[in-house]
């Protein structure tokens, strides 16, 4: 018998036992809403005159009626109210606190709310099982409940089991809690308006069962309701700041090249700047004048481009620029066409905007001529027919236009003794064009083309690169390690070439100049030329007939010859594929002047007391540097896609999240690694020191935070335990000042407070963490930085946030290829913000340095490394203007600059 009866009661008393902790659960959430309410109001009491208070009055409530409400208060709900957990009719009576006119007990519960999930609820809409229950905070609102009315009909009222009874009471709570929420007479209830923080904002939302005036703010992500608590100290949120922050940035220094996948991307100008690109900015850098850099150099910025830039050309008078950009997308989706600037290098003004809506995909080539003083751009754009036009750069009109080939174009040129010759290489070909002007009138000039032919010698499968010799002939490297010459030849008019030529060009000659493909051809002021090799990494300076006079080898880290310029001198610059730009000449060897990673970029964490930085990437590299001197200090391989880093408040170790679930402590000094632990085997999103460097905390991707104690040198960390609770990954945490309590984010949307000094236990009381200080602040999400979010966000368009040391400003890198400034606290919808530009790919990441002078930003996949001045009020001026790449997320209310 006993053996039978076991299963049955079983089950039973299981769904028993959870129907009392579901109870259990929803009568701590009750007391924390009458709590909170209780509070709110007790402040809005002391704010009251004494005279006031004495003619006010006490009222004496009754049994039939409702309590008299003081003037100015919404009068009350009636005291008879079918409780929304068990449909029981119970009486409330009320001792009423004194407050000032228009005082409201906050908005009822929405119609239709959904029930508590038994789990904590969090602020951002997600639950969990996990943590303690604690009160909340002292209120001045009493609770009576009044004898049992024998007449009045009430559900399940025979019954008087054990598990009736935390039914029965908590029913009477919630009566007594829905009286209070109650909002009779209120000014939006009379109007049906609506308030916009209240809005699901979409299909699929859920309400929140409270959202409680003056006491939360409620805003949504793809329909999920976040609620945030309101701060103590904030008595309305007008008082708030409002409008953009008083600082401003401006662009200090730009790490890195793009030489990983361009070409036409390196030149010197009359003034001796080298000029080259990365992302949406052409640097202008000076190597030996100004402050600061490396060899004294600083630079200048041209912010005018919306987009990458891919290719460079400079006018024969040196000064004139012109630059081209691919096409890109805005943030709505909507295709943003390649165009070409022509920009004056000495004042960085645009002079004119040449080929809008001409091309496809982007510029991938282009040139002055030389003949007649740059009168006329020849461009290539990225279409499937490699569309070859020619254009007056004094009236931006095309002159002619032709389709090129449906193969690759990688170099073109116009001839320096005739500007109606024009030669193309790319692609298994080598073009040579004649252009007809027809008298500069737009649209009148034709091309036509004669294909180079190679005849006996192997064709090769790519020409990267030419270069024209004084004496007319043509130089071409080719994929092969070939150096061919090309000389010009009167064609049998018999057998006229394509397009009917008067004259073409053969190869009269053949030099095997490197292993592997050539990159890059240089003509040199001596009449010698340059050529720099990929496999092989050598630069080689030959002479007539193609004999080599001199070489040398740039080191393997470095990566391959990209683009050569010749400086004043025997100085040469070169490019290289490992994004680095190096300076010296063949007989003394090379040093970097600029340096940069080469794949995507997401790891960022700042010096506590210098101004370094250090940056980890998919390119596997850990690189530290200094941003005094603009240079890298030092970079290791870490094997590794390194995601996330963060320096110990001594500044003598760096603990760095890895994509396998890895993390490191390297001591910053001797670069060696110091610990190696792995926490799981999913990807790390996060890791941060304690402000008193005792604790380190690591988010992963496996939905928990691992805790370790740490010595005091930062060497030595041993596990001090795990925060489980959130449902979705760890995005961003920070610690409190205090260095005891973590506030993380998810990404579902989760914002979750964890006591880590009193075991790492989820707080469930999350109203008492209102006004915790933090150390930092990085969540994207949280009551201080909710104003940040543009309307109609899916959740991903902010990657990151930072608030200045000074708690002044907030940064905020967001998925458009923008920088912003917002003040802080930014607790305002649609706060207003200062926009920046520059990067080309998603922001991933932004960090203020220690003293709040500069502000480091990453850019995704242009692996742009930018660093900002931060300009304070009525400091050195406003940042130069640069044009938004996509309308700001604030359209009405965001400055782009």
């Amino acid at each position: 018998m006993d053996g039978a009866g076991g299963p049955g009661e079983g089950p039973a008393q299981e769904a028993l036992q959870s129907l009392s902790r579901r109870l259990q659960v929803q009568e701590k959430e009750m007391e924390l809403v009458k709590a909170a309410l209780a509070e709110a109001l007790r402040l809005l009491r002391l704010q009251v005159p004494p005279t006031s208070l004495q003619d006010l009055g006490t009222p004496t409530p009754t049994r039939d009626s409702s309590p008299a409400a003081p003037p100015g208060l919404p009068p009350t709900c009636s005291p008879s109210l079918v409780s929304r957990g068990t449909q029981t009719e119970t009486e409330v009576e009320m001792e009423p606190s004194l407050g000032p006119p228009g005082l409201s007990n906050g908005p009822p519960a929405p119609q239709g709310a959904s029930e508590e999930p038994s789990g904590t609820q969090s602020e951002g809409g997600g639950s969990s099982s996990s943590g303690t229950g604690s009160p909340g905070p002292p209120g001045i609102l009493r609770l009576v409940q009044p004898p049992q009315r024998t007449d009045t009909p009430r559900r399940n009222s025979s019954s008087s089991s054990p598990s009736e009874r935390p039914r029965q009471k908590l029913s009477r709570k919630a009566a007594s809690s829905a009286n209070l929420l109650l909002r009779s007479g209120s000014t939006e209830s009379s109007r049906g308006g609506k308030d916009p923080l209240s809005s699901p904002g979409g299909p699929g939302s859920r309400r929140s069962n409270y959202n409680l005036e003056g006491i939360s703010v409620k805003m949504f992500l793809r329909g999920r309701p976040i609620t945030m608590y309101i701060p103590s100290g904030i008595r309305s949120l007008e008082e708030l700041p409002s409008g953009p922050p008083p600082e401003t940035l401006s662009l200090d220094w730009v790490y890195g090249y793009r030489g990983r996948d361009s070409r036409s991307n390196l030149f010197v100008l009359r003034s001796g700047e080298v000029v080259y690109f990365i992302a949406c900015v052409v640097v202008l850098y000076r190597p030996g004048g100004g402050p600061g850099g490396p060899g004294g150099g600083g630079q200048r910025h041209y912010r005018g481009h919306t987009d990458c830039v891919r290719c460079l050309a400079v006018h024969p008078d040196g000064v004139r620029v012109a630059s081209g950009q691919t096409a890109g997308v805005d943030k709505d989706g909507k295709p943003l066409q390649p165009v070409v600037h022509v920009w004056d290098s000495e004042t960085l003004l645009k002079l004119q905007e040449i080929g809008l809506g001409a091309f496809e995909r982007g510029v991938g080539a282009l040139a002055f001529s030389v003949a007649d003083q740059g009168a006329f751009l020849c461009v290539v754009d990225d279409s499937n027919e490699h569309m070859l036009s020619v254009w007056d750069c004094g009236r931006g009109t095309k002159l002619a236009e032709i389709k090129s080939t449906n193969d690759s174009v990688l170099a073109v040129g116009f001839s320096p003794r005739d500007s109606s010759c024009i030669v193309t290489s790319g692609k298994s070909h080598v073009h040579f064009w004649t252009w007809s002007g027809g008298a500069g009138l737009p649209g009148c000039g034709t091309l036509t083309r004669k294909q180079g032919v190679f005849g006996k010698y192997k064709k090769p499968k790519f020409i990267p690169c030419f270069v024209f010799l004084p004496d007319g002939d043509i130089l071409t490297g080719d994929s092969e390690g070939n150096i061919l010459t090309w000389g010009r030849s009167l064609s049998d008019s018999r057998t006229p070439g394509r397009g009917g030529a008067k004259e073409t060009y053969g190869i009269v000659a053949q030099a095997h100049a490197h292993e592997g493909s050539i990159f890059a051809l240089c003509l040199r002021r001596d009449g010698t030329v340059l050529s720099g090799g990929g496999r092989d990494r050598r630069l080689v300076q030959w002479g007539p007939g193609l004999v080599a006079l001199q070489e040398a080898e740039i080191p393997e880290h470095f990566g391959a010859v990209r683009a050569i310029a010749e400086g004043p001198g025997s100085e040469l610059l070169v490019g290289t594929t490992k994004n680095a730009l190096l300076r010296g000449d063949l007989a003394q060897g090379f040093s970097p002047v600029i340096q940069g990673h080469t794949d995507e970029l997401w790891g960022l964490c700042t010096h506590p007391f210098q101004n370094r930085f250090l940056t980890c990437g998919h390119d596997r590299q850990l690189c530290l540097w200094d941003g005094e001197g603009h240079a890298l200090a030092w970079s290791i391989d870490l094997k590794e896609t390194g995601l996330c880093a963060d320096f110990h408040p001594s500044g003598a170790v760096v603990a760095v999240g890895l994509n396998t679930g890895r993390w490191l402590v390297l001591d910053t000094e001797t670069r060696e690694i110091v610990s190696d632990i792995t926490d799981g085997n999913e990807q790390l999103s996060v890791v941060r020191y304690s402000p008193d460097g005792l604790y380190l905390a690591i988010g992963s991707h496996d939905n928990m935070i691992y805790i370790y104690s740490v010595s005091s040198d930062g060497a030595k960390s041993s596990r001090f335990g795990r925060c489980v609770g959130h449902s979705s990954f760890i995005t961003h945490l920070d610690w409190s000042k205090d260095g005891n309590f973590i506030m993380s984010n998810s990404g579902d949307y989760e914002i979750l407070y964890w006591d880590v000094a009193g075991g790492c236990k989820l707080l469930r009381n999350r109203y008492e963490s209102r006004d915790r200080e933090w150390a930092t602040y990085t969540c994207v999400l949280g009551f201080h930085v909710y104003g940040v979010w543009p309307d109609g966000s899916d959740g991903t368009d902010i990657n990151s946030l930072c608030r200045s040391h000074n708690e002044r400003v907030v940064a905020v890198a967001d998925d458009f290829c923008k920088v912003h400034l917002f003040q802080y606290p930014c607790a305002r919808a649609k706060a207003p913000s200062l926009v920046y530009g520059g990067h080309g790919s998603h922001v991933t990441s932004v960090r203020f340095t220690h003293d709040d002078s500069h502000l480091v930003s990453l850019g995704g996949k242009d692996a742009s490394i930018f660093q900002w001045r931060v300009l304070g009020a009525g400091g050195a001026g406003p940042a130069p203007a640069t044009p938004s790449r996509t309308p700001s997320l604030s359209p009405a209310s965001s400055l782009d600059v």
